[in-house]
This record gives C-alpha cells, structure tokens and sequence, in this order.
C-alpha cells in the first residue's frame, strides 16, 4: 500500500506537470513577432557548426543541403569538424565552399569538436548556429533565425522535425520529438520560461557560445549543461517553432536502446548533479533554470507512464475502488496530454502500425535503465544513413 501510494503521488505529480505545459503550448503559445530595427542594419553574419563523427554516409548531403539555404552566401559560413573521416570523403568536402576542419581525439566528443572549431575560427561573426552531420535545415533557417537576433533574441532553438518515416521505431521516434517540441519548448516559452535546447539546430551569439562552451567538457549532454549556463546568465532561449531542421530517426530496436540508453543516462546523472543548485537558483528567482535543471528531469519519461499508469489502475482497483478510480482518471489526463502534444499530421496508419511496437520500446527503456553508468563512461555514436528528407508530413 505504501509503495502503491508513493508511485501514485510521482505518477501524479508527472502526468500535471506535463498537462500543465502541454495545455500552455496548445492554447497560450504565441509565436513572437519580432520588432526589426528600422531602417534595417546589416544581416547577421552566421557561422554554420557541424561536428560530425564518422558521418561519411551523409555528410556530403548535408553539406549540399547548407550551401542551398536562402540566405546571402557572404553573410554565412560553414564549417564541418570531420572527427575519423575516410580520406575520399575528405577529399570531396574540400571541394565545396565551406571549411573543412579535421580533428581527431582519444575519446571523442562534440564538446571537444567544437570547442576545437571555435579555437580555430579567426573570422568574425555574430551568430554561431550549431547542427549535426545527419542535420537538414528548411531553406529559410536563417533568415527566421537572422530575424529573431535582430529582434533582440540572444538564443534560439528550431524545430527539429523527422527526416525519415521509414520504419515504427522511426515513427516512434519522431512522435516523441514532436510531443517534446510542444510540451517542453512551446509550453515552456508559453509561460516565459527558456526553451529547453535539443543538441542541434540552436543558435547563440558567437562570442556567448564560444565563451560558455569553453567551460564545458562532457561525454554526453553537453546541451543540457549549455543550456543551464545560458539561462544563468538571464539568457532566454525563444523556440522557433516555424525554423525546421530535419533529423534522422532511429530505425531499429537495437539504435533505439542505444539512444535511450544515453538519454537517460543524461538525465539521471544530470538530475543529481544539478539538484540544489536548481533550488538556489529558484529562490533567487530564476524560474527557467529550476524549470530546466530540475522539473524536465524529475519528471518520469512518457513511455514509462504509458506502461506504468495501467498497471497502477489494475493495482489500485486490487486495494480499493477509489484508488482505481484515481488512477483511471490520472491515466484520462495524459491520454490528454498526449494528445494535445501529437501533431495531426503524424495520425495517420503508420502510426497505428507503430503502435505494436510500442511495447517492445518500452522494454529498451526500462532495460536502460540498468545500463545508464556504461553509457556515461563513453560517448555512444549513432550511426546514420538518410541521405535526404523522406518524411512527407514535415509537421509544418
């Protein structure tokens, strides 16, 4: 009974504070119109950063893909940091219009690598936007973000959006990131508080990345440290949820468990590092740092509720009517949840299909949580293959 109560209470406590945000993003959420100064001053020079381990798949595409956005080449640069690339790559990188910067470390991380770019980088610039090597931004990536800086934005996160839709657990994947965009960025922003970052497709001002950046030097999670050292800084990060970068999805079991295994790894290890200067900051009135360091890891991921309010339905029922209840009307608010975070485009058959292997997702999950210290010691590359954007709904 005691333990019935004590997962109730975290359950509880889970399920509204992801309603909370998810009812703010669909109903309060405004995209922000930015004031420009008049007569307009010179565009923000943007300089492109792309650390990328062993992407020889698809970095030439990506490298395609920069060099056509719709923002005048003079006023941006590209700079690829190639960690343990193979020579024919290399060779067809240096032929394009960007820099090409190679790099090679004993235990490789993206920290390292951009740290190592912006020590390299002698060209001013006023915007560092940073992507990664299976990354594609829609063609007006810039100019959105190029409006935001020049409204007075000092960080801004994009929409990352699926690349691919090609199997269930790429659908899975992709249903996941869509329902965080919405609850964690477009709920957080819809009552003032900083965007969470996601590792890609967030944009700072040069010297402010650079700076911060240096300080860092982590295996993995290096955005969720990122993020805490910006917004302590009193700097909000706006999401741009019409700013689209498109990400590959993980399209098997085994790249699945691998992802969430980092993933949770993250936030276990970053919800105890982080937990009292969470609550020093929230008496000081710093709500976006209490937010982001403690709310967004406490809270049980939403597949482990998906698994573990049916079985506190079943359990409550077992001790008491009431308890039932209570557990079935918890288990009504996140259907709601949920389906207010689910973008419609995404409700289609392939989702349905998605679905059966839905509990097979959730057993990786729970299974990583047993293997979360492994994945902390090292940095866990994921491998990608998607050459181009194959996802026909694009959630616009």
């Amino acid at each position: 009974m005691f333990f019935f109560i004590i997962l109730f209470l975290y359950c509880s406590l889970s399920v509204l504070y992801l309603f909370f945000l998810s009812f703010s993003g669909k109903f309060f959420f405004k995209a922000k119109k930015w004031n420009t100064p008049s007569p307009l001053p010179p565009l923000k020079r943007i300089a492109i950063l792309v650390p990328a381990y062993k992407e020889d798949n698809v970095i030439l595409f990506t490298a395609d893909n920069l060099l056509q956005l719709d923002y005048p080449r003079e006023a941006y640069d590209i700079y690829i940091i190639a960690d343990s690339f193979g020579d024919s790559t290399l060779q067809e990188l240096k032929k394009l219009p960007l820099y090409v910067h190679e790099v090679s470390f004993e235990n490789s991380t993206k920290t390292k690598s951009l740290n190592e770019a912006f020590r390299r980088i002698d060209k001013p610039y006023d915007i560092a936007l940073i992507c990664d090597g299976d990354n594609m931004l829609s063609k007006d990536f810039l100019k959105k973000t190029n409006e935001a800086f020049m409204g007075g934005a000092k960080a801004i996160q994009g929409k990352r959006v699926a690349k691919n839709l090609d199997t269930s657990f790429a659908v899975l994947d992709a249903c996941s990131e869509a329902m965080n965009n919405h609850i964690f960025r477009k709920g957080a922003n819809a009552l003032h508080l900083s965007s969470p970052i996601c590792g890609s497709g967030m944009a700072f001002e040069f010297s402010t990345a650079k700076k911060t950046l240096a300080g860092i030097d982590a295996v993995g999670g290096f955005d969720k440290i990122l993020q805490l050292k910006m917004v302590k800084q009193n700097i909000f990060v706006h999401y741009l949820e019409h700013a689209l970068i498109f990400d590959e999805k993980v399209d098997s079991s085994s790249a699945f468990g691998q992802q969430r295994k980092r993933w949770i790894s993250t936030q276990l290890i970053y919800a105890r590092q982080y937990f009292f200067p969470a609550f020093r900051e929230l008496f000081r009135g710093n709500f976006s740092y209490f937010n982001l360091a403690f709310a967004n890891y406490s809270v049980l991921p939403k597949a482990f509720l998906l698994a573990i309010l049916p079985l506190l339905i079943l359990g409550g029922f077992l001790i008491g009517p009431h308890w039932g209840i209570a557990a079935t009307v918890l288990w009504v608010v996140y259907v709601l949840c949920l389906g207010m975070a689910m973008p419609q485009a995404l409700v289609n058959s392939d989702l349905l299909h998605a679905v059966l292997s839905l509990p097979r997702a959730i057993s990786l999950m729970f299974g990583a949580l047993f293997q979360f210290r492994k994945a902390d010691e090292r940095f866990i590359h994921t491998p990608h293959t998607k050459t181009g954007i194959t996802n026909p709904a694009k959630e616009r």
